[in-house]
């Protein structure tokens, strides 16, 4: 009951803090790592936490959609060298 009105009562993730999350996700690899740590951190507020769980999601799902599309199109090419068939 307690954990629930503590996410009632949290306040608004600050301008600042919203800029200084947005360029520390423009890091390379640390932007990976901070979106864990922010999204299942207890001390994060919600508003974040729910933003860095929904990019790494996001992040899965474009992984996945880029994983098959690489396949399909390496597929094909396998298939037209192949065949013989000039590109």
């Amino acid at each position: 009951m307690n954990a629930q009105i503590a996410e009632h009562d949290a306040t608004p993730v600050s301008l600042g803090d919203w800029i200084i999350t947005l360029i520390v996700l423009c890091i390379p690899i640390v932007n990976i790592v901070m979106l864990f740590v922010w999204g299942f951190s207890s001390g994060t507020q919600p508003s974040k936490r729910n933003y860095c769980r929904a990019a790494l999601i996001m992040m899965a799902v474009m992984f996945v959609l880029y994983l098959l599309l690489i396949m399909t199109f390496g597929a094909a090419f396998m298939h037209m060298a192949g065949s013989g068939a000039s590109l």
